[in-house]
């Protein structure tokens, strides 16, 4: 599911389709706000994102270990070949500079038995 949501994530930047209806597959809550509200932010300024990002994610946490409901995720996710281009005309958005970030994300297990990202954070270039 983590991978997933970035998978996700990259397909509708590709337009900056903040209301794909994929991003739900593996993001809810937080996650699914954050990613909906910057993809309708690149939509609105006229931005569209191309390639991928690369992650290498691994569990931090499990909660409760016996029978788990939370996971807890580090990771160390580069997005040097994942790039916002101008919609329009094609050029870079010059944006700032990709590189490794350190990442953390929750993991939890909803009702239905599904497991869904609830929230993320990305820290600055260069953090891992």
């Amino acid at each position: 599911m983590y991978l997933g949501m970035w998978r996700d994530m990259a397909a509708a930047a590709k337009t900056s389709d903040w209301r794909s209806p994929k991003l739900a597959r593996n993001a809810t809550g937080k996650a699914l706000s954050r990613i909906s509200r910057g993809l309708y932010a690149d939509h609105y300024n006229g931005l569209v994102t191309k390639g991928e990002p690369r992650n290498s994610p691994e569990v931090d946490a499990v909660t409760p270990p016996d029978k788990p409901t939370t996971v807890d995720i580090v990771d160390c996710g580069d997005d040097s070949d994942w790039v916002k281009y101008q919609a329009d005309s094609g050029k870079p958005a010059n944006d700032g500079p990709g590189g490794r970030r350190h990442i953390t994300a929750r993991v939890e297990k909803a009702v239905d038995g599904s497991w869904k990202v609830t929230d993320f954070a990305i820290q600055d270039v260069g953090t891992c």
